[in-house]
């Protein structure tokens, strides 16, 4: 039987490679410790290596920027600002400050309640007597209660500071010993990209003081002094152009729903000749009708199981009488899908073919999917009013993104070689777009298409608050008198809602793709 060379023996016949050269370029000054260090740390990679670098160990952030290590240079700040923080607080900082002064505003209020009774005993009232000796009473034991929480953190001044001097000193030795092993990381990225930082740089270092000196100075006084200065605390300009440029703002807005009414008056109109349509559809078609459609569609598109749920879902619906509010959201959330597909479409093309288009847009898009959603009401509101059709575009700007940025993402995964073989057989731009980018693409189109749906159905309740009715109306009063089981209620009615649409989808796109 032939023997059998382990692993482990023939990567023991393997030379080591001297790395003295390659270290002591890499760390220029003192390279013959690093050298001597970053042997025994490559020598216990898969075990604990203890080693120490003083410098790291006294100079902390200003060793990290030295030699490049921003990502240490951040932590070792942070530790340290939040430790001598605590250890200002212990040797000179008002412990207890605010406790004190809540106490001192209460000995006021209670020599004024004071007052009062004399002021009602003189009177010969003796329910206002008691009263206010009672009202005293409370005062007072609110008075010492905040007296005793002061002196209380007062006297933990002592505790503090041993636990931030015991914590600077734990730290100064973790700093040590994560030093070196985080330069030899260092170190092994230079061997194989010589633009990483090597050496030592005290310039790099002086500016690393001059941030540590400015956040430290400005903490401590911000954290540990009674009475720190105004400026550090709020920004001195305070307010002084927030009422000019909010003026500006308004006036421009009025001047622009002024001179452009008969535009916004048209984008809603168009919105509400769409919408009731689809209202006469969903809510005016008797319900058994508008129930077996759905459930048929369910069945012929996503299969038994999605046909059974789906019929759970309207019967649950049905029930507990929110067929009308179901069916209006719906209406709602088909327009604003079907406008947002419309739109999202064509553009996603657009900026598949045009870079320049894309660069301009993508910032749009941006702006679109991270504004918060009560922020982009109050143009909507402003241009268009409350109602139906101004919910409807509130939703659009929530769910335009999504069908965008996948359209054009699925556009540009197309594969260039098919593209310029269709064209090579002569091809137009637009069969080629037809007939071999769309049908390739169409897997991000869908998921596009999914997602604009969803984020529509997501923005039901925020779209009643300017009037757009549905069942976000009924979550929106839910919250608004505490109706825990209303909103619990019309909220899992919007979940079935979103529920069936998702599953009708996606049992359509993989129909169609086994189809193709």
């Amino acid at each position: 039987m032939a023997e059998v060379i382990s692993t482990v023996e023939i990567l023991e016949e393997i030379p080591e490679v001297d790395i003295s050269d390659s270290v002591r370029n890499f760390a220029g000054q003192n390279g013959d410790y690093y050298i001597r260090e970053f042997k025994r740390i490559q020598a216990s990679k898969h075990g604990f290596c203890w080693t120490f670098n003083l410098g790291s160990a006294v100079f902390g952030p200003l060793w990290a920027t030295a030699r490049g290590l921003w990502g240490l240079f951040w932590i070792f700040s942070v530790l340290e600002m939040v430790l001598l923080v605590m250890l200002g607080l212990g040797l000179w900082g008002d412990l207890g400050i605010d406790k004190f002064n809540r106490a001192d505003r209460l000995q006021v209020n209670y020599e004024r309640m004071l007052d009062r009774v004399e002021a009602a005993r003189e009177k010969g009232d003796e329910v206002g007597v008691e009263s206010f000796q009672n009202r005293a009473a409370s005062l007072a034991k609110a008075r010492d209660k905040a007296r005793a929480e002061g002196e209380a953190i007062a006297a933990g001044g002592t505790r503090l500071l041993v636990i931030a001097i015991v914590g600077l000193i734990l730290l100064k030795l973790f700093e040590g010993w994560v030093a070196n092993i985080a330069y030899e990381r260092q170190y092994s990225r230079w061997r194989g990209d010589r633009t990483v930082r090597s050496g030592l740089n005290w310039s790099i270092g002086a500016l690393g003081l001059v941030i540590i000196l400015f956040v430290y100075v400005v903490t401590l006084v911000r954290f540990t002094f009674s009475n720190p200065p105004d400026y550090i605390v709020e920004i001195p300009i305070g307010k002084k152009l927030y009422d000019p440029i909010a003026s500006g703002i308004d006036y421009w807005f009025d001047l622009a729903s002024q001179n452009f009414a008969f535009l916004f008056l048209g984008v809603s109109r168009g919105i509400r000749i769409i919408l009731d349509a689809v209202e006469i559809l969903l809510v005016g078609t008797p319900w058994p009708v508008v129930m077996a459609v759905i459930i048929i569609f369910a069945y012929r598109s996503a299969g038994i199981r999605v046909a059974i749920f789906t019929a759970a879902a309207l019967v649950y619906i049905g029930v507990l009488g929110y067929w009308e509010k179901s069916m209006a959201t719906v209406a709602l959330l088909g327009t604003a899908s079907f406008l947002c597909v419309a739109i999202g479409i064509p553009l996603g093309v657009w900026f598949a073919r045009s870079e320049r288009a894309f660069s301009f847009g993508r910032p749009i898009l941006d702006l679109m999917q991270t504004m918060p959603s009560f922020v982009y009401l109050i143009p909507i509101i402003a241009f268009f009013g409350t109602g139906k059709p101004p919910g409807i575009l509130a939703s659009m700007i929530f769910g335009l993104p999504p069908i965008i940025r996948l359209t054009t993402l699925g556009l540009r995964q197309v594969p260039k070689d098919v593209v310029e073989a269709a064209r090579a057989f002569g091809a137009t731009n637009r069969q080629i777009l037809r007939d071999i980018e769309i049908p390739l693409a169409t897997p991000s189109i869908m998921a596009g298409v999914n997602q604009t749906i969803l984020m529509c159905l997501s923005l039901v309740v925020i779209a009643a608050l300017i009037d757009a009715k549905g069942l976000g109306y009924d979550v929106l009063e839910a919250l608004q008198y505490a109706a825990k089981g209303q909103g619990i209620l019309a909220g899992i009615a919007i979940l079935f809602c979103a529920i069936v649409i998702d599953r009708v989808i996606q049992g359509k796109f993989k129909d169609t793709e086994k189809g193709g």
